[in-house]
């Protein structure tokens, strides 16, 4: 391809960089940016975190999403997550 120089020109992510030298398509499944994403939140998780700020939201002094981090069943958010979440509900 002779206009493949074009594509030197734009800030690339590893996973295209790894395209473009590997050739297109040569990523599995899994693998790349995809790979990074945040599951979504269900339901339930939405209501288990609307809970728990209701109750934890009046605590004079301390930290609500620490309050919140430490009884959330499902393990493996993070604080950016929770607060994002928060936000967006």
């Amino acid at each position: 391809n002779k206009k493949a120089f074009v594509e030197l020109l734009f800030w690339k992510s590893p996973a295209t960089i790894y395209e473009m030298t590997k050739g297109y398509s040569s990523l599995q499944e899994g693998e790349g940016t995809t790979r990074s994403r945040v599951p979504p939140w269900t339901p339930h998780e939405e209501q288990e975190l609307q809970e728990l700020y209701w109750k934890y939201k009046e605590v004079e002094g301390g930290d609500i999403i620490a309050a919140i981090l430490a009884h959330l069943r499902t393990p493996g958010r993070t604080r950016r997550q929770v607060v994002k979440q928060l936000v967006r509900m």
